[in-house]
């Protein structure tokens, strides 16, 4: 083949061979179309639901939602994928307001938006009412160390008083397999190997009220972004005022270290 046929095959997606390649794919390096990345990131999603049995049909499911870009592709993708493949799941968008002014009411007014695009109920549940604090107050009270362990004890506890007000049979979070990773070597940092045997569960709880799922435990965090960023998705892209000295923030930087210089 000439030159130019040469050069126009390598523009060309490797699996539909049809379309101009627009991404190198994080997950397998296979230079592909944007339709193709789309049908291969929702199916892969699909096969961890349906190889897990996450559901049931005619479950209540809520959606652990902040408006950020992994909350925000799961509540678009699982509504996708409820229509397509007919889980019969009655879908809820469920967000917690902590009492951040500057962040959560900014990030709150993508997800009231979400609400309309997706056409899923939202609940929103905050500090204030739940525990009479805001986390304003609770910092001008305690400073800015350790607020993060305070933060995610009230998170963690708002959200099951939310699904259980919502009524709901699950709740699902948008922790990806980079969350994951942090959370692994976080436990590992600190010894807690309680912690460490659980953590990469992909369903909690189930001993408890309302079990929470991650459907999204193996998407790579770089391919929620490209798919939040190709589709359009609104999603809200800045960071919590609060954590510019989380412990978990530096463990994320290690690994993303760490894969610059394995890629």
């Amino acid at each position: 083949p000439s030159t130019g046929a040469k050069q126009r095959s390598a523009r060309l997606c490797t699996i539909c061979d049809c379309r101009n390649a627009a991404l190198k794919r994080p997950k397998t390096l296979e230079k592909i179309c944007k339709e193709c990345f789309y049908e291969a990131f929702e199916d892969e999603i699909h096969r961890v639901i349906i190889c897990n049995n996450l559901f049931n049909p005619g479950e209540r499911v809520a959606i652990g939602a902040s408006g950020g870009k992994d909350s925000t592709v799961l509540a678009y993708v699982l509504s996708e994928l409820n229509r397509r493949h007919n889980y019969g799941l009655d879908l809820f968008l469920l967000s917690v307001d902590e009492g951040i002014t500057g962040y959560r009411d900014d990030s709150l007014e993508t997800v009231k938006r979400n609400e309309i695009q997706y056409g899923l109920p939202l609940k929103v549940v905050s500090y204030k009412e739940l525990y009479g604090w805001t986390m304003d107050e609770i910092v001008k009270l305690i400073g800015l160390k350790n607020n993060c362990t305070f933060c995610g004890v009230f998170r963690r506890q708002a959200l099951d008083r939310g699904a259980a007000l919502l009524k709901v049979d699950k709740l699902v979070t948008g922790h990806n397999a980079d969350d994951i990773a942090e959370t692994v070597l976080i436990n590992i940092l600190r010894g807690d190997i309680a912690r460490l045997s659980r953590c990469t569960s992909i369903t909690t709880g189930e001993d408890g009220p309302i079990p929470r799922c991650k459907p999204f435990k193996y998407t790579y965090e770089k391919e929620i972004v490209m798919y939040a960023y190709f589709k359009r998705l609104d999603y809200f892209s800045t960071e919590c005022i609060y954590s510019p000295n989380a412990y978990r923030g530096f463990v994320r930087e290690f690994i993303k270290d760490v894969e610059r210089i394995r890629s």
